[in-house]
């Protein structure tokens, strides 16, 4: 790891209070074989884009179907807009960028991280609706959804040094925002 690299990571650590967060992150860094920084850029940050858009942009599909039709509808609609999302998100992510320009690494390799994670990301909360009362479904779903928006908010605060609160209270209002307008369209 270069000494540029250990001195913000240590800074990071101090600034938030954290000392395991820079060992963490480094122990994690070193199985990769990446130093920190091109940990967080080559892995971290696609990962977190797809876990982003693939719990965002799958709720108001799904609790539109939910609330419009059943639980099945919105089973069928959420893991079919997951796995979709995740080919989508795949793609616009390798095809974006080779790489070479910014030092982010492989296309291929940033497309299957971002496309995963986006898959697993939409995937989690549309399982709950495997339960046939609607309601209750609902209501499941909506503890994912609230449990995935919290692994997103500590991703970022432990990876991207972003508050903690601060993180819970952007992605927590997209999310909302998102379900919102799943509400809305379902309700009409």
């Amino acid at each position: 790891m270069s000494q540029d690299v250990a001195t913000q990571v240590d800074e990071s650590a101090r600034a938030t209070g954290d000392a395991s967060t820079s060992r963490l992150t480094h122990a994690i860094a070193t199985l990769t074989g990446f130093d920190d920084r091109t940990f967080v850029l080559r892995v971290v940050q696609p990962a977190l884009v797809g876990m982003i858009d693939g719990t965002v942009s799958t709720l108001a599909p799904i609790f539109a179907a939910a609330i419009s039709s059943s639980s099945h509808t919105a089973l069928v609609v959420g893991i079919a807009t997951a796995l979709g999302a995740g080919v989508s998100m795949g793609f616009s992510e390798a095809l974006s960028d080779t790489g070479e320009e910014t030092g982010r690494g492989s296309a291929v390799v940033r497309g299957a991280i971002t496309g995963g994670a986006t898959a697993f990301g939409g995937v989690f909360h549309s399982l709950p609706f495997i339960i046939h009362n609607v309601h209750t479904a609902v209501i499941v779903a909506l503890v994912v959804v609230g449990i995935e928006l919290f692994v997103i908010s500590w991703v970022r605060y432990r990876f991207l040094h972003v508050p903690l609160r601060n993180s819970m209270v952007a992605v927590t209002g997209a999310g909302a925002v998102v379900v919102a307008i799943g509400v809305l369209i379902g309700g009409s």
